[in-house]
């Protein structure tokens, strides 16, 4: 009997989405820290999780992460607090979306845009990725930018991104920033350092929305 097709969804990976195969899921989840993916028997039911975030069960409860502010002085050592941090906030998946930039150092704001309607959180976070680095290089800055977002690195380093959710006239100002990141990716070179953040060693990002 031939076996039956499954499809899997990546939550969180290199990149994330829908796949229709073992070897591709394989692909987004290798070498992930903490990638979140299941296989559904059908297209549709794999969509509605993706989209919903549902279907995943977390096989260990999470412990809880330190703060900037309690870090010793060597591990913020290994931070560069002249730099700066982005994040996104979203309410649902999809939902109502915001992100914003902050100097590491002291978390002041720099720059906030949102809310838009029907985005998710990788959206945002590339969003912010790419606002940062426009912002720097107008500047002439040569400070580096810390994401706790693989997913919006690989998006900016591969100048296009990879999501299923459907333009509608709700989300179109989102899709119109998307564009146009795109394609100041592909008109533009800089020279800004990209940084993971640290999450389980150094806590939430600093520009962190706190609504977990």
């Amino acid at each position: 009997m031939a076996k039956k097709k499954k499809y899997y969804v990546v939550w969180d990976g290199n990149e994330t989405g829908v796949f229709d195969s073992w070897t591709d899921c394989q692909l987004q989840i290798k070498g992930y820290p903490g990638a979140r993916y299941k296989s559904f028997k059908t297209k549709e039911e794999a969509e509605e999780a993706y989209l919903n975030e549902t279907g995943y069960v977390e096989k260990k409860a999470a412990t809880a992460k330190p703060t900037l502010s309690s870090l010793n002085e060597k591990i913020r050592a290994q931070i560069i607090m002249e730099s700066i941090s982005v994040d996104a906030a979203c309410s649902g998946n999809p939902g109502v979306m915001e992100y914003r930039g902050v100097h590491t150092a002291d978390a002041s704001e720099i720059f906030r845009l949102g809310p838009f309607q029907y985005g998710t959180n990788n959206l945002g976070e590339f969003l912010a990725l790419v606002h940062g680095l426009a912002l720097l290089k107008k500047q002439g800055s040569d400070v580096p930018i810390y994401s706790d977002s693989r997913t919006a690195m690989a998006w900016v380093r591969n100048k296009r991104i990879k999501t299923t959710i459907k333009r509608t006239p709700a989300n179109k100002k989102m899709f119109e920033l998307v564009d146009r990141a795109i394609l100041w990716l592909h008109d533009n070179t800089y020279t800004t350092k990209i940084i993971k953040w640290d999450t389980d060693n150094w806590g939430e990002i600093p520009a962190d929305f706190g609504r977990k």
